[in-house]
């Protein structure tokens, strides 16, 4: 005469599936924040390769140091109409696009030295941490010569 001892079996059962769909969860919660990462810095490859295409395109410029831009950061702007010569559009709108693609403090500098150039990205990737403590930002750093 074992009278529950079915009820028991399918609590125990519940139990276990339940902890089983929060260790799913968990999982889940870890991917999506390392692809936003991902996004992130493919995002800062693609817009590093952009500025240094720019710069073959307009190589006399960026041999002239036009094109030279301390780390500096832009509001977004979907609308920008930059204005002035070539270089100096190319710049705001590489910045622009770099508040826009990556977060809005992302920030963004191009060292020149001779003919060697240095695109440095910087941007706020909380999301894709484990430690929410560490407030350094992430970095991406191309170098390249013309």
């Amino acid at each position: 005469r074992q009278r529950g001892a079915t009820l028991i079996e399918v609590l125990v059962a519940m139990l276990i599936l339940s902890v089983g769909l929060l260790g799913l969860a968990g999982m889940q919660m870890t991917a999506l924040q390392s692809n936003q990462s991902a996004y992130y810095r493919s995002q800062a490859t693609v817009l590093a390769y952009d500025v240094i295409d720019r710069m073959r395109a307009n190589r006399t410029e960026a041999l002239n140091g036009v094109y030279d831009v301390a780390l500096q950061n832009q509001t977004c702007n979907p609308k920008l109409a930059a204005t002035g010569t070539l270089a100096q559009r190319d710049v705001a709108e590489w910045l622009n696009s770099l508040s826009c693609l990556l977060s809005a403090d992302a920030q963004g500098s191009v060292v020149r030295n001779d003919r060697m150039f240095t695109v440095s990205i910087e941007w706020n990737d909380n999301r894709g941490r484990t430690d929410k403590a560490d407030d350094k930002p992430e970095t991406f750093v191309y170098r390249t010569q013309l």
